[in-house]
């Protein structure tokens, strides 16, 4: 589903990628680790079109998606990628059910539909009797909820998660990480998690660890269970 191919990048005399490769299939979810400045989060930017890479290519459902014009990337980015941040991102002005519907309005959804979409999403998350709450309301926990709903309302090929438990609690990190387990056998989603949570990380199918800008071992995780 999503293939990377020798990417490097480098910040004036620094190289943080020297030539990854890899490979997700659909459904899979896969951790990315590795020491702060390893290259973990440029990356993530680097396969969510948000960063351009010097050199190599992302290959997202067999579109060359660093070849796009800018334009283009908007859309495509839109549709088929879904984002997870450690600190949300969520509009402070909107309320829940705002700001999940927010990406299906800007794909051309009608308000109603877009809406529709976003009370089953919330519902999923149980979060029906928070959808009129704007986030200063909301624990962060549930925060982190909205974000995931917002992630997903376009049904996207991959969500793209940097330090999604970074901001939680130990009590909201475990749901989290049984929510990012339900998610996949609900909608067979795709996720990529950049974290330092050893249990968030052991939990995916594959572990990699990033070492000065290389992979440079993966762990394959057995144990599965919601």
């Amino acid at each position: 589903m999503l293939t990377a191919e020798n990417l490097h990048k480098s910040f004036g005399n620094l190289h943080v990628l020297s030539g990854i490769n890899l490979h997700v299939d659909e459904s899979e979810i896969v951790s990315i680790v590795g020491k702060s400045g390893a290259g973990k989060s440029t990356l993530l930017q680097i396969l969510g079109t948000i960063e351009n890479a010097d050199q190599g290519k992302v290959l997202i459902q067999g579109e060359d998606v660093l070849k796009l014009n800018n334009k283009a990337i908007s859309v495509f980015r839109n549709k088929h990628i879904g984002f997870v941040f450690q600190f949300h991102h969520l509009l402070p002005e909107f309320t829940a059910l705002e700001n999940v519907s927010i990406p299906a309005l800007i794909a051309g959804d009608s308000r109603r539909t877009a809406e529709k979409k976003a009370l089953e999403l919330l519902g999923f998350l149980n979060l029906t009797a928070r959808k009129d709450h704007k986030p200063s309301a909301l624990s962060g926990g549930e925060q982190q909820r909205v974000a995931i709903a917002r992630a997903l309302i376009n049904k996207p090929s991959v969500v793209l998660a940097d330090e999604p438990s970074g901001n939680l609690d130990s009590h909201a990190s475990n749901e989290l990480h049984q929510l990012i387990l339900r998610l996949r056998e609900a909608f067979n989603q795709t996720f990529i998690i950049v974290t330092h949570n050893r249990e968030l990380a052991d939990m995916a199918d594959r572990k990699l660890i990033i070492n000065d800008g290389m992979i440079q071992q993966q762990n394959n995780t057995t144990e599965k269970s919601l």
